[in-house]
């Protein structure tokens, strides 16, 4: 049955992908968005752009108004070292225009057990550093940025709404994602930085050793774990990874493969307090979602570096 469906950040990288999915599958679509990161041109057509700040009085009425079945929370602040920079401004955006969406949302209900509200946390960055790897949603989390103790807040306002109000919700903590149409600019993840380099015949720096490591994920991966979790009855935490470790030298030796020239390696400064490793356990969204990732790196990677070379023909 088509949803009434509103995604916050809808014109941002995982969001576009999607409102495209929810598009696809029927139901009515909104994007709210200020467009101050996102592209209007990536959203979908038979979507609906409207461009407002989640910050604003607007935004919330208009949620009021609009009375969705379902609100997927994808907008936000992402750049991590802009959060270290400007901490107020960071929780601004991420705490106070969450909890101002995630009010509209009570608000407009009728019925509160029939709404739904599925919100994009982080991984790597609501960790921190721990021993523990794959990481399971029962370590506690102790993030070491003012962009990861935001994502944290929201966590605990939604365990509010959902105890104090009855509002159904899951958090999704993704891992690294990457794939077609991610931005280079801002906090781009290494994969569009990589390739944007490459692509332009430039060879990229690789900060330190390469060898610190993350968990890559599929933005189509994450776009189905988004799905699964606004189907699923259940509330609550959800890493959404591979519980696979991967080197920035093996995103650099895949990529250079793909775009098939032999860059070398040129290694710059390593960034200060950068974690040197990141990896999440998935299988809790795989028992309760029925969810895991289906596209290995590899596969991920030539998907991505081809969509990157055609977008630079065009």
């Amino acid at each position: 049955m088509a949803k009434r469906v509103i995604v916050t950040g809808g014109a941002g990288f995982i969001g576009s992908h999607l409102v495209n999915r929810l598009v696809s599958e029927g139901d009515e679509v909104v994007v709210l968005d200020d467009l101050s990161t996102g592209d209007a041109a990536k959203v979908n057509p038979n979507a609906k752009l409207i461009a407002l700040d989640i910050r604003s009085l607007e935004a919330k009425q208009f949620i009021k108004d609009f009375k969705p079945d379902l609100v997927f929370h994808m907008a936000a602040q992402i750049n991590l070292r802009k959060s270290l920079q400007q901490p107020m401004e960071d929780a601004s955006i991420n705490v106070l225009g969450s909890i101002n969406v995630i009010q509209g949302l009570v608000e407009s209900a009728e019925d509160i057990s029939k709404v739904k509200f599925v919100f994009s946390s982080t991984g790597g960055a609501i960790y921190g550093d721990v021993d523990t790897l794959p990481t399971p949603e029962t370590v506690i989390p102790n993030p070491l940025s003012p962009y990861g103790v935001a994502k944290f807040s929201v966590e605990k306002y939604l365990y509010y709404y959902h105890v104090v109000h009855g509002l159904p919700y899951v958090a999704l903590r993704y891992s690294n994602v990457y794939g077609p149409g991610q931005s280079t600019k801002g906090e781009a993840g290494v994969v569009a930085i990589f390739l944007e380099k490459m692509l332009s015949g430039e060879t990229p720096v690789i900060n330190g050793d390469g060898i610190q490591t993350r968990d890559f994920v599929f933005v189509e991966d994450v776009v189905d774990a988004n799905v699964r979790a606004a189907q699923n009855d259940v509330t609550g935490i959800f890493n959404i990874g591979t519980s696979k470790e991967s080197s920035v030298m093996d995103i650099f030796n895949l990529l250079r493969r793909f775009v098939g020239k032999d860059f070398p390696e040129v290694h710059g400064p390593a960034i200060p307090g950068e974690l040197q490793r990141s990896c999440l356990d998935f299988s809790k969204a795989r028992e309760v979602l029925g969810w895991q990732p289906k596209t290995t790196l590899e596969e991920g990677l030539r998907i991505t570096a081809e969509a990157f070379a055609k977008s630079v023909k065009q």
